[in-house]
């Protein structure tokens, strides 16, 4: 017999439709308000959660936040007497199944919590299904349960570090600082700032990575540089800009990344906020090179000092000519114009040679060393 949590505060509403559903073949069990519901959860789980969205303690919207915490699966049908274009937004944003408009009609009441219990157990077998599969079951999905997954991969973020070595003179040049995250919903560094952009935390991400990478700055290696991937929408943050923040005041072993997969055209006073960074002691990079936008706004905005090239076009260079040809001039480009070139993804000793015969000498890949926590030494 399928399981339903019926809530809300109204005593008469909760004995009617607590009959009704019992009548209509399923367990029913109550509670008054969503405070006392989670104390329900924490003991018993239920095909099926019905809700009251106005409540005292605890709405139904936090709620059902709530319930994301521990169930990311489970149907939640939310109630409403008093509906509201904003409330009905709200909840579907943070995945209820349906908002019902009080009072809601027993035949509709009955089909809801039906279609319900049978979603619900498709998503079980799914999960089961993927599980058999190996593959993760959890996916970014809606609202309550991103915020939930994104708050504990803020709370569980850390950097893994992985070496820049010059090939030529067999020494560190300097560490990538990664972000990883023990949360296993966003496993990913892409889908953490898939989050964060979904989220509109953006800001906060980027002050969080900064804020670790301060600490590792200050432990990397003597002579070593700690590169940091930034975020385009991070150069407007009054933070980065802030000489008495933590990373500014370790600015000169730092190098900060903007990727080249992003258009920066939309960053306002870009130039300005380059050289600002510049003032502080920071270098600039211009990541993903030849991966990105065809466009040299990038160059022209950002001025960089060094430019990685996209491991996309470093990729089995030694067996394609025209890579080779690529990746030749573009390293003689930034040598004329001062900019310091690194070849990422190198992950074979013909890459690391053929980046060598193209003048290419600062190098980054598994060749060396996989990302990891502290500062890997390169193997040569």
């Amino acid at each position: 017999m399928a399981k339903v949590l019926l809530v809300d505060d109204e005593p008469a509403i909760l004995r009617a439709y607590s009959a009704l559903l019992h009548k209509a073949g399923y367990d029913v069990e109550k509670a008054n308000d969503g405070a006392e519901a989670l104390g329900r959860l924490r003991s018993q789980s239920f095909d099926v959660i019905v809700s009251d969205i106005s409540m005292p303690r605890m709405n139904g919207l936090d709620f059902l936040k709530a319930i994301r915490e521990r169930d990311q699966d489970v149907p939640v049908v939310l109630m409403t007497a008093a509906p509201g274009l904003e409330t009905a937004m709200k909840a579907v944003e943070y995945g209820a199944l349906r908002y019902c408009v009080k009072p809601v009609d027993r035949d509709e009441l009955v089909t809801t919590v039906r279609r319900a219990v049978a979603l619900h157990g498709m998503a079980q077998l799914k999960r089961q299904a993927l599980e058999l599969q190996g593959v993760e079951g959890q996916r970014l999905r809606d609202r309550a349960t991103l915020e939930v997954s994104f708050g504990r991969a803020l709370e569980t973020l850390w950097l893994a570090c992985q070496p820049i070595v010059s090939w030529r003179e067999r020494k560190t040049f300097g560490y990538e600082a990664l972000m990883r995250t023990s949360e296993p919903t966003l496993a990913r560094p892409d889908l953490v700032l898939e989050a964060a952009e979904r989220l509109g935390r953006l800001r906060d991400l980027g002050r969080t990575v900064r804020a670790l990478a301060a600490s590792a700055a200050r432990e990397v290696p003597k002579g070593a540089m700690l590169f940091i991937n930034l975020h385009a929408s991070d150069l407007d943050d009054e933070d980065l800009h802030d000489p008495g923040a933590p990373l500014s005041r370790v600015a000169d072993r730092v190098v900060l990344e903007i990727t080249e997969r992003a258009s920066l055209e939309g960053l306002k006073d870009g130039k300005a906020r380059a050289a600002s960074l510049r003032r502080l002691g920071f270098r600039i990079a211009v990541d993903d090179l030849g991966a990105g936008y065809a466009g040299l706004s990038s160059f022209a905005l950002l001025e960089p000092d060094v430019a990685k090239l996209d491991m996309s076009i470093v990729r089995a260079i030694d067996a394609d000519p025209r890579k080779q040809s690529i990746v030749r001039s573009m390293a003689k480009l930034c040598e004329e114009l001062r900019v310091v070139v690194i070849s990422e993804g190198v992950e074979t000793a013909l890459e690391r040679d053929a980046l060598s015969d193209v003048g290419c000498d600062l190098l980054q890949g598994y060749l060396f060393a996989r990302p990891d926590r502290g500062f890997p030494v390169p193997r040569w």
